[in-house]
């Protein structure tokens, strides 16, 4: 029975140590998305980066400057595209983020958003309701 208690208490031991690792890997993990891309088409940088436990993506960069004039929202149709942030609210869940949503300045649209990093390529999915209607864009990382 001592044999027993001695080797639950070491496995809780072994346990309670190895816990604050792992999720320091897997928030290192996480944080891999962090950085700039190029938009798909090449005409804009995005930035994402990391505001407490979520992403946030921004242009950083746009070829051709141009007003939101697309926004539904009379009152930001006059603001600069450079600087908006487009994706919002990123989780890191299973090797994905999830939850966030993304918005279309060419469209004035906001979409429910997931998104995938694969080597240097962001895959980055909006969608209206579920993932099965939707598109599918690809960002390569700026090194």
């Amino acid at each position: 029975m001592k044999n027993l208690i001695t080797g639950i208490l070491s496995s809780l031991i072994l346990i309670s140590v190895s816990l604050p690792g792992f999720a320091q890997t897997n928030q290192k993990v996480a944080d891999q998305i962090t950085g700039l891309y190029w938009s798909p088409e090449k005409d804009a940088k995005i930035e994402i980066y990391k505001k407490g436990e979520q992403y946030f993506g921004k242009s950083i960069w746009v070829a051709q400057p141009r007003k939101d004039s697309k926004n539904p929202n009379e009152a930001l149709k006059t603001r600069n595209v450079l600087g908006i942030e487009l994706l919002t609210g990123f989780s890191f869940k299973d090797g994905a983020y999830t939850s966030g949503r993304i918005y279309d300045p060419e469209s004035g649209k906001t979409y429910d958003c997931k998104m995938s990093l694969n080597g240097d390529m962001l895959k980055v999915r909006g969608y209206v309701g579920i993932s099965l209607f939707g598109r599918t864009e690809f960002f390569q990382r700026i090194k």
